[in-house]
């Protein structure tokens, strides 16, 4: 049974926020949490990373919190700064449209005089590791005296790191009727100790994930920036055209927004979500499944209940919320006996995450580099070659092969040449071959295969040959070997790079910046 989040009693901006960031039902922890937390009621809830817990105790924190208090009303412990911040940062997007609410992260390495001047602002919510928290206490920069919620987060790690006894002093400081609320992966005696000593008949939550197994598919991840992640996306699904494809979002709005994005860019793509009412859902599944629409792009939520067996590839353009979510995703391609293949686009940290994820699914997930526009081309070739190979072993081609040699004996063209032409016309066909993609620049006076580009920037704002490289490389994703030569004057430069990357380039680059510095990159001018 899924409880949805505007099925709570929770405040009208929280149901807002919780609807912008695409959520639609509740994780198994937070169906069992947010009510009890809600009640007023101690809870031990116990869940691993990756089941939504940080949402099952930041959401009724923030419905309880009174804005017109300015003093400090609930204190979150968390084992690392990470943590801490990554707690922060779920707290600031679900508060998004409150008023009045402040909530900050406080841990060691960060500025203390900084962190005081906050906290003498006036902070409702603090979300601190047990070290630093004490040390406010002991400069009595932090007050205890309005605070009714306390929340341990990861408690099992926080004594793993030897905090126990500032953890102790920290409660033993809280007024009596405060509301403790105790998160742990495993539950080892000591925690039990300090739930028995320092909760009242607290109400015992657990969510113990399923071992779940990973059928035969091969899986890869890309690290991507986040305005790359169409054009890899894009330049994946040319790659090994897909007859039929699951692309996953983790919103709604991401959704929308992609379905937009690929159809602008030729491909035949439908989307799936919550919002969507029965009479369209069932159109979007009926051109899937007829083959009308290649590529299908859903959330997790909206996905249940697809049953096509034939899915050649799942595409995670979202790294999934909850480990479970990855394997439900990738478990819908590789069926009936058949190989299937994942693909990940991973950003920044999220990198983690799927280490998370490896760990959990027992399962080995390969980097890949982000294919070039000539990888696309020889895979795509070598798609089509594959067809022919089982065409040739199937079928009697003996009519076929007399048409050519009547061709061949009366042109000056030989087998190869008639070959080649077939196959660049079934490239064709199947999508737009990549030389007509590719803008003519005219002369640069770069050297063959090659663009020249001009940079407004030059050695007089402090710039070397090796930012340019940098920043070109690591915007676009393009192998920093492939970039030729860079010629540096005073106020610009002159950079080469290869023909068909110079458009990707240049747009990419005009929206970023080398040294914090804007730039203007256009195709060189060559007399």
């Amino acid at each position: 049974m899924t409880i949805r989040f505007d099925e709570m009693e929770l405040q009208t901006p929280i149901i807002r926020a919780i609807e912008e960031l695409g959520y639609e039902e509740m994780t198994p922890i937070q169906a069992q949490a947010i009510p009890v937390v809600l009640e007023g009621k101690d809870i031990v809830g116990q869940a691993q990373t990756g089941t939504g817990k940080t949402a099952a105790f930041s959401i009724p924190i923030l419905q309880k919190i009174d804005p017109k208090v300015k003093g400090l009303q609930a204190v979150i412990l968390c084992p690392t700064r990470e943590l801490a911040i990554q707690v922060s940062d779920e707290m600031h997007k679900f508060s998004k449209f409150m008023h009045g609410i402040k909530a900050i992260p406080i841990y060691g390495g960060q500025d203390i005089t900084r962190q005081i001047r906050s906290l003498k602002a006036g902070v409702q919510i603090v979300i601190g590791t047990p070290g630093r928290v004490m040390d406010h206490m002991r400069r009595k920069t932090v007050k205890f005296d309005k605070v009714s919620m306390i929340a341990l987060d990861e408690a099992d790690e926080m004594l793993n790191m030897g905090f126990r006894e500032d953890i102790e002093t920290i409660l033993k400081e809280m007024p009596e009727d405060r509301q403790t609320l105790l998160f742990s992966a495993t539950m080892p005696q000591p925690i039990m100790d300090i739930a028995r000593t320092y909760q009242k008949d607290a109400t015992i939550v657990k969510v113990v994930k399923k071992e779940l197994t990973v059928p035969k598919i091969e899986q890869y991840y890309y690290e991507v920036r986040p305005k790359n992640k169409v054009d890899v996306l894009s330049r994946l699904l040319d790659m090994y055209s897909p007859k039929r494809c699951l692309v996953f979002c983790n919103t709604k709005r991401q959704v929308d927004e992609l379905v937009t994005a690929l159809s602008g860019r030729g491909f035949f793509a439908e989307g799936l979500h919550g919002d969507l009412k029965q009479q369209q859902r069932d159109r979007v599944m009926s051109s899937f499944r007829t083959g009308k629409a290649e590529i299908l792009v859903a959330t997790d939520v909206a996905a249940r209940g697809i049953d096509v067996d034939d899915v050649e590839a799942v595409f995670n353009y979202d790294v999934p919320q909850d480990e479970e979510y990855y394997v439900h995703r990738i478990g819908r391609t590789g069926r009936a006996g058949r190989t299937g293949r994942a693909f990940t686009l991973v950003v920044g940290k999220e990198v983690y995450k799927l280490r998370d994820i490896q760990r959990y699914c027992k399962t080995k997930i390969k980097v890949m580099p982000i294919p070039s526009v000539n990888d696309v081309t020889a895979v795509k070739a070598e798609k089509i070659l594959d067809r022919i190979n089982e065409l040739m072993d199937a079928e009697d081609l003996t009519k076929m092969i007399s048409i050519i040699e009547a061709k061949i004996n009366e042109s000056d063209y030989t087998a190869l040449d008639v070959a080649a032409a077939f196959l660049k016309m079934a490239m064709g066909s199947d999508s737009q071959p990549e030389e007509q993609a590719v803008p003519d620049f005219g002369d640069t006076g770069a050297e063959q295969g090659m663009v020249r580009l001009f940079i407004n920037l030059g050695k007089k704002q402090n710039i070397r040959p090796g930012d340019i490289l940098g920043a070109i490389a690591g915007e676009t994703g393009m192998p920093g070997k492939l970039i030729g030569s860079i010629d540096m004057y005073d106020k610009y430069t002159f950079v080469e790079v290869p023909r068909e990357y110079a458009a990707d380039v240049i747009q990419v680059m005009k929206e970023s910046k080398i040294k914090g510095k804007s730039i203007n990159i256009e195709p060189a001018n060559h007399k």
